[in-house]
């Protein structure tokens, strides 16, 4: 199983549960307590998931409105 802490200490921000992490495609968002994934890329579409249709819908919208906060 994921080490969910190291993933959240690695992150630059968590939104209710999902921690958004600076990876080399793009940014990958982790479910903290489902254990599923998303990247987007830099365009922010979506490049690969584990996450059900509903779940992604989610995800794309808290990083779409919290993206800004990552940023150095």
């Amino acid at each position: 199983m994921t080490d969910m802490v190291k993933i959240a200490e690695n992150s630059k921000m968590i939104v209710n549960g999902y921690a958004f992490t600076v990876i080399p495609s793009g940014v990958q968002a982790v479910n903290l307590a489902r254990n599923t994934a998303c990247v987007f890329g830099d365009d922010d579409s979506v490049i690969e998931t584990s996450m059900d249709d509903i779940e992604m819908e989610i995800v794309t919208d808290y990083y779409k409105r919290n993206k800004s906060f990552m940023e150095d």
